[in-house]
Formats: structure tokens, C-alpha cells, sequence
């Protein structure tokens, strides 16, 4: 048992809290869980009073109560892949890096890219906010909008066409920081640009990806993200690349029912998508035409109105 503050593995414990490098920190036990159950090995693992004195790991915990176990483990970087990616440019705060990840993981995304000037998601604070969704999603780093797959639609405040789904076949959704937005050159290179329209002043990062992951995965059976590692297993055959579903009864309908009744997961997709204001028919063009990705959500649109658009991103 370690039992003196200058051990090595305290002292790297604290550099890594302030600094991460190639390796990172987290802590507690459903962090821990959900390294293990992703098959993500730690380098070392310590738990208060089997390998470490208690007093000590609180000592080196980032956590203001302390903390019972904690792991170290090398961090991994991967090449983004679809056929659902998010793309963050910009946003530096590590709590809403962390929660994308983790709405990510909740609507089926096949990676996340991190562009410029984004927080580091190996960050304590990023770690923490991913929920374990860091150790099960693959994460990207990149510096130009071409090194993204599929049709890529940047989220703007008060441009172009409201986003509306659901958009079949492989797509990104670049999400920019709050005051400023995503850069002149991200938007020109994007295929689309859209907003969402809200009654309030701006929604963060976190909240705008969230929302616009709901949307273009709407009505789909939800997919299950394989293991995050260096090698891009998300760049084989992935379920959202099969047929789409819509075209046939929603398979919502049987295992996956939520608690809340929705209408729009009942055995009629077409009715669904009346309810909704949309087209019965789902436009096939978005699967195999990117430039129509514009159309399409130029023509869902509905008419102007005194709403406030929402800001995206987070300062």
C-alpha cells in the first residue's frame, strides 16, 4: 500500500490533474466501470485503502470530496468516422465537450471531431461531464471541415433554413462556439447551414448539439457505439449505413418503447412525420445527392416568425 506523498504514481496523479498528457485521470467508480466495460485497460488503478493510503488519495483527487478510486489510462485519438459525426470548433469549455460526448453516445454518433480551439476532452473536468462516454465514442481531432465524412451541415443563430429531420446517410453537424459561431470558412465549406429556432435568447453548445442530434436522428432505432481505440473501427459497416428504416414500419415500435408514449414511434412513420408538418414521404435525396441536403431543408422551413433563433455553442 502507498503510503508516503512522493510516491511516483501521486506525483503523476497531480501533474496529470493540472496538465493532462498522454495519459489522463479518472475518478470514482462509475468512471472506472465504464473504462473496464469498454474494454479501455488503465495503466494503474488506485482504490483508497487496498492500494493507496485514503488521506492520500483525497490528497490527489480533483474532486472536492475526495475520491475511493481513481485510474490513470493513455489517452486515444482516432480519424472521425460516420456515418453520424458531431463537429465542435471552438468551444473551449470542458464541461460542454464532455456532455456532447455524452449526447453523442445517446443518439448513436459514430465519433466526435474536435476542431481548433476546443477544450481538451481528456481534461479532468471534460472526463467527468462525458459520464464514461469518453472511454465508448471515438474521438477526433481535426483542422479543416474537408477532413470531415458526409454531408456536413453547420449549425448558425438566424441562417439559413430551421434544421429538420430526419437526414438520411452520413452526415456532420458542426456545432461553433456561442458568441462567435462557427468561422466564415467552416460555414462556406459546409453542404448546408441551419438554425434552430427557439423563444429564448441562445442555447450552449452542449444544448444546441443535443438538440440537433435528436433531430436528424429522429424516428430511428438508436445504435449502440462500439469501443472508442486508435484503430477507426467505425469505419466499417455501421447500422445507420444499412436502409433506412423509415421506409418500413419503425422498429421503435417493439423493444425500444420509450416510457413517455410518442407518436411519432408508433407503427406509421408516414403519420408521424404528418403530425410533425413534414412530408409523409421521406425524401430520398439526402442519402445519395449532398447538395440537395439544402433543399430539403429549405423546403421543411416553415414560414418566418417572431421566435428567436438560437445561438449555438458556448463562450
Amino acid at each position: 500500500m502507498i503510503t508516503s506523498p512522493q510516491n511516483d504514481k501521486l506525483k503523476e496523479i497531480r501533474r496529470l490533474q493540472r496538465h493532462p498528457e498522454d495519459r489522463f485521470v479518472a475518478e470514482g467508480e462509475d468512471l472506472v466501470a465504464a473504462a473496464e466495460q469498454a474494454g479501455w485497460p488503465a495503466v494503474y488503478r488506485l482504490e483508497a485503502g487496498v492500494d493507496v493510503d485514503p488521506a492520500l488519495l483525497d490528497a490527489v483527487s480533483g474532486l472536492g470530496s475526495g475520491t475511493r478510486i481513481l485510474g490513470v489510462y493513455e489517452r486515444r485519438y482516432t480519424a472521425p468516422a460516420g456515418p453520424l459525426v458531431v463537429a465542435l470548433w471552438g468551444v473551449r469549455d470542458p464541461g460542454n465537450v464532455g456532455a456532447v460526448l455524452r449526447s453523442a453516445l445517446a443518439f448513436g454518433a459514430a465519433s466526435v471531431a474536435l476542431g481548433p480551439d476546443c477544450a481538451d476532452p481528456f481534461g479532468p473536468k471534460a472526463v467527468r461531464a462525458s459520464m464514461g462516454a469518453i472511454f465508448k465514442l471515438p474521438v477526433a481531432r481535426v483542422d479543416d471541415p474537408a477532413d470531415l465524412p458526409g454531408v456536413l451541415i453547420g449549425l448558425a443563430a438566424r441562417t439559413g433554413a430551421a434544421l429538420t429531420g430526419p437526414l438520411d446517410g452520413p452526415v456532420t453537424i458542426l456545432v461553433g462556439a456561442e458568441r462567435t459561431g462557427l468561422p466564415d470558412d467552416v460555414l462556406a465549406a459546409c453542404d448546408a447551414v441551419a438554425h434552430i429556432p427557439i423563444a429564448s435568447e441562445s442555447l450552449n453548445a452542449a444544448m444546441a448539439a443535443t438538440v440537433a442530434l435528436y433531430e436528424v436522428t429522429r424516428g430511428r432505432a438508436p445504435a449502440t457505439a462500439g469501443p472508442a481505440s486508435t484503430a477507426d473501427t467505425h469505419a466499417t459497416a455501421d447500422t445507420h449505413a444499412t436502409a433506412d428504416t423509415h421506409a418500413t414500419a419503425d422498429t421503435h415500435t417493439t423493444a425500444d418503447t420509450p416510457t413517455t408514449a410518442d407518436t411519432r414511434t408508433t407503427a406509421d412513420p408516414g403519420a408521424a412525420a404528418a403530425t410533425a408538418g413534414q412530408d409523409p414521404t421521406p425524401d430520398a435525396r439526402t442519402t445519395a445527392d449532398p447538395g440537395a441536403v439544402a433543399d430539403v431543408l429549405a423546403e421543411s422551413s416553415p414560414p418566418a416568425s417572431n421566435a428567436r433563433i438560437a445561438r449555438v455553442g458556448a463562450s
